[in-house]
């Protein structure tokens, strides 16, 4: 199933659909290596002490926060060196949006305004959970690689579903799957005067024309992301 976004085309992966669309994945990757993500959670439940920002204090409530939720949805975009997209020789360009069944809003933890806004932007949980991938099985910025992190580890390590237990093991786990060269466009953006906010902000102060968004969704997030990180890569990296 794809949603269209302008010309561009989110294409929504479920469990019946999974293997076709690793297939795809497969056979471009090698042209786009660039690699763009975005999740979907149920918010935050634990907060950290405005007086406690030391770097483990912060990584304890992030791993309090993914080891006790679930995660909704994984967004993709892929692009080359030049911000293009798949386009499988249509007139089409093609991002990704992964959605996952574990997370039960009947039973699980989640924040409640959280998941109000991701109804108000259209998520189905019923569907997730009938017909999401699993994550335990299929799925080969702090958060976002935290739950990356903590599907990775269950499925290649056979480790239980929690974070490691401190920093500095995280930090070892994303070099190992992610590489060395992993970009926080929120951290980039401390050295971009006059850039800050979220990224809606950071995307209207840059510019941008996200007005087919479908905002709050992985898929247009991830992509949105790619086009905040290459228009301040040329503004303020000069690169």
């Amino acid at each position: 199933m794809t949603f269209s976004c302008g010309s561009v085309m989110t294409r929504s992966v479920w469990s019946y659909n999974l293997e076709l669309e690793f297939e795809l994945i497969r056979s471009i990757i090698a042209l786009y290596p660039f690699i763009s993500m975005d999740t979907e959670f149920p918010g935050v439940i634990f907060q950290s002490h405005p007086g406690f920002q030391h770097p483990q204090n912060n990584y304890a409530v992030m791993k309090a926060n993914i080891d006790g939720m679930h995660l909704i949805q994984v967004g993709l975009t892929f692009s080359d060196s030049h911000d293009n997209l798949p386009t499988f020789g249509t007139s089409n360009r093609f991002i990704w949006e992964f959605n996952f069944c574990e997370f039960d809003v009947t039973r699980h933890a989640h924040a409640p305004d959280s998941i109000t806004l991701l109804r108000s932007q259209g998520m189905d949980f019923d569907k997730n959970r009938k017909y999401g991938v699993s994550i335990w099985i299929a799925f080969h910025s702090a958060y976002d690689f935290g739950y990356m992190l903590k599907i990775l580890s269950q499925r290649f390590f056979y480790m239980q579903p929690y974070l490691p237990p401190n920093l500095g093991d995280f930090l070892q786990l994303v070099k190992f799957f992610f590489g060395y060269r992993v970009y926080d466009v929120k951290h980039l953006i401390r050295f971009c005067p006059n850039l800050h906010g979220s990224l809606d902000r950071v995307s209207e102060s840059l510019g941008l024309d996200n007005n087919a968004r479908k905002s709050h969704h992985a898929g247009s997030d991830s992509l949105v992301t790619l086009h905040v990180f290459n228009k301040i890569k040329t503004l303020y990296f000069h690169t």
